[in-house]
C-alpha cells in the first residue's frame, strides 16, 4: 500500500524517533509499504517519520546511483544492489573528509541543495529480522544513510544549510507545508489539512 509522504512543516519530522521491538504491530507490512511508497515516489531512501510514524526505522535502495558515470567502478559496485532496512540505528562514528553533494528529500519536493557530510560512518542497527549489525560505509552509501538517519533524529537536510540559504528558501518551504506545490506522489501537507 502506498502511504502519503509527510511534507515539510509537520511536527513528526522534528521529533527524535523512538526505538521499537520485534513485536511492533504489523512491522513487516509497514516495511513493505515503505518500499512501495519510496519506489512510487522515485526515492532512494525513506524514513518512518516521513510516513507519519516517529519510530527508528528507515529503508534504503541506493541502486539508482550506481548508473552515475562520474563514479568509479568500485563506487558503482558498492551502490548496485545496496538495499537494506535499518531499525533502531545508531551512528557510532563519522570520520574522513567532509564533501558536498546535492541532496533532495521526498518530504521537501523541488528543493535540492549542496550539503556537506563526512565521508565515512560506522553504524549499528537491526535488520528486518531484528538481527544486530555494526558496519562501516563510505562515499555515497554513507551519505544516503546519514540523510535517512537524520530523519529519525528529527533533522532535515535544510537544517544543514547556511542561514542565508535558509532565508532564501523560507517562502518555498512555507508553500510546501501549505500544499502549494505540484507533486506526482501522494503527500500529506501540515498546513493544508488534506492529502493530495
Amino acid at each position: 500500500m502506498i502511504l502519503p509522504i509527510v511534507a515539510y512543516g509537520d511536527t513528526v519530522l522534528r521529533r527524535k524517533a523512538k526505538a521499537i521491538t520485534e513485536d511492533y504491530p504489523n512491522i513487516n507490512d509497514l516495511i513493505h509499504n515503505m518500499w512501495e511508497t519510496m519506489y512510487n515516489a522515485s526515492g532512494v531512501g525513506l524514513a518512518a517519520p516521513q510516513v507519519g510514524l516517529p519510530i527508528r526505522l528507515f529503508v534504503i535502495d541506493a541502486t539508482p546511483f550506481a548508473d552515475d558515470e562520474e563514479l568509479t567502478k568500485e563506487e558503482q559496485d558498492a551502490l548496485h544492489g545496496f538495499k537494506k532496512v535499518f531499525i533502531n540505528a545508531q551512528i557510532e562514528e563519522e570520520a574522513g573528509e567532509e564533501w558536498a553533494f546535492n541532496e533532495g528529500c521526498l518530504s521537501i519536493p523541488d528543493i535540492r541543495e549542496d550539503v556537506h557530510r563526512k565521508d565515512t560512518i560506522t553504524i549499528s542497527y537491526q535488520d528486518e529480522n531484528f538481527k544486530n549489525h555494526t558496519e562501516t560505509y563510505t562515499g555515497l552509501v554513507a551519505r544516503v544513510i546519514q540523510h535517512e538517519y537524520d530523519h529519525i533524529e528529527g533533522i532535515l537536510f535544510t537544517d544543514k544549510l547556511s542561514s542565508l540559504k535558509k532565508r532564501l528558501l523560507k517562502n518555498r518551504l512555507q508553500k510546501i507545508s501549505k500544499g502549494k506545490i505540484s507533486v506526482d506522489y501522494k503527500m500529506r501537507f501540515p498546513d493544508a489539512k488534506k492529502v493530495r
